[in-house]
């Protein structure tokens, strides 16, 4: 098999003026203020986890539904009671399931806002441990702790 042959330049050398726009566009590229970063690319490890957590807990509601069973198809009473009470304990963990897959999707919208992580409430930063810590959270710590105790004093 034979080698290509060597190319031969074939252009015309270049003129004052097109080095001139080259090395402005150059210039122009280097001053040009980056843009800041989305809150996509600024939690990257964040989104993933939640986007994880939405998949697990769509997975986990998938399961509930088709192990529904009919407690009426028990013989024995007892049986049927039992029966009901694991079905209402299941679609109460189920409800507390939908409620946080409302929250994580909440939370990627937020995201493809780009409103994750301010707070709702005084509209600071919320710091990336509480994120870490509490993915789908809307509040600062500050604002949290405020909204639990005022809370608290309603009762």
């Amino acid at each position: 098999m034979k080698a290509p042959a060597p190319r031969k330049k074939t252009s015309a050398p270049r003129t004052t003026s097109s080095r001139k726009k080259t090395a402005a566009r150059i210039v122009s590229a280097k001053t040009k203020k980056s843009a800041p970063p989305t809150v996509q690319s600024k939690y990257p490890d964040i989104r993933r986890a939640l986007e994880r957590q939405r998949a697990d807990l769509l997975e986990e509601v998938g399961e509930v539904l088709t192990q529904h069973k009919n407690p009426e198809a028990l013989p024995d009473v007892s049986d049927q009671a039992s029966a009901e009470e694991d079905q209402r304990f299941s679609m109460r963990i189920m409800e507390r399931e939908q409620n946080l897959l409302k929250k994580v999707n909440e939370a990627l919208d937020r995201m493809k806002n780009q409103t994750y992580g301010i707070c709702e409430q005084c509209g600071e930063d919320i710091p990336y441990k509480r994120l870490k810590a509490r993915p789908v959270t809307t509040f600062c710590i500050e604002c949290k702790t405020l909204q639990e105790q005022k809370e608290r004093g309603r009762r």
